[in-house]
């Protein structure tokens, strides 16, 4: 009885907030690095996140001949084509940082925000606007970023950004 009793305890360590043999050994063992299997590997860079920023917090200003502001509008979270477009947005980051994009969401009709004001969408609407605070394109669905990047890259402000990285310029 006291074998079992024995037994018993010292499984339970864990639960009651002690750490077993059988724990700790197990622990060591996932820490400890096999000489004969051990991989050395490269710690896998971290994918950039997708710069999003609340439109109420901003104006189109602050990005002037700094960002192109993507404007993302909706009535709720939960409409379908703002998460198709978030969706389509963070499945190609780098290219969007590439191209200096800032990602601006509003999903609050009742509150008017700057943006809404200026903007006026009715419902979902995807606003591209260039360094220069000129809106280029309103779309009422979404656009996936190759979309999106063809259109940026035929802007003349995107041109000249392109002939100066190549050096012709």
């Amino acid at each position: 009885m006291r074998r079992v009793f024995g037994i018993l305890t010292f499984l339970a360590l864990p639960v009651l907030g002690g750490t077993s043999l059988a724990a700790q050994e197990a622990a060591a063992a996932e820490t400890a690095p096999d000489p004969v299997t051990e991989v050395v590997t490269e710690p896998v860079a971290d994918t950039p996140a997708l710069p999003l920023v609340d439109s109420a917090e901003v104006t189109l200003d602050e990005f002037l001949w700094v960002k192109r502001p993507i404007v993302v509008f909706a009535d709720a979270d939960a409409d379908p084509r703002f998460v198709e477009q978030l969706r389509f947005l963070e499945s190609d980051i780098e290219e969007l940082l590439l191209r200096d994009v800032v990602i601006l969401l509003d999903t609050a009709p009742k509150e008017r925000s700057a943006l809404r004001k200026k903007l006026r969408p009715r419902g979902f609407m995807l606003a591209l606007i260039d360094k220069d605070g000129e809106v280029k394109l309103r779309k009422p669905a979404p656009w996936t970023v190759r979309e999106i990047t063809r259109s940026i890259d035929k802007w003349p402000t995107r041109q000249q950004e392109i002939r100066v990285e190549l050096g012709k310029e």
